[in-house]
């Protein structure tokens, strides 16, 4: 008991002492106006809310969110090769490679692959 007691005060000391010299030793500075200014999006937060957001990014952003979550949705399918019938498999696999595709082809027609404007 004596020597539980011992060995979490010598660890409390421990952490006291690294902390204490952490402060000392940190090279922070106070005054800097970028590092105690929070950063969102790489805007400003000192200037006006209602700057024009780029509608492309926002497209961009989407598409590679939705193309990331279709990645996410082909790994199953590839793991489910051994437990179904090959038939059915080739089916549904061919079904939602085909949607994939017909979204991919909509969204080249509509220039949002484009990265100029």
């Amino acid at each position: 008991m004596i020597l539980m007691s011992t060995i979490t005060l010598v660890i409390m000391m421990i952490s006291n002492i690294m902390m204490f010299l952490s402060i000392l030793l940190s090279k922070k500075s106070f005054m800097d106006r970028e590092k105690c200014s929070p950063f969102e999006c790489g805007f400003d937060p000192k200037s006006s809310a209602r700057i024009p957001f780029s509608l492309h990014f926002f497209l961009i952003t989407v598409i590679f969110l939705i193309f990331d979550v279709e990645i996410a949705l082909i790994f199953p399918i590839i793991f489910t090769f051994k437990l179904v019938n090959f038939l059915n498999w080739m089916k549904i696999s061919f079904f939602f490679i085909i949607i994939l595709l017909m979204g991919l082809y909509h969204e080249w027609n509509q220039n949002m692959l484009n990265w100029t404007n």
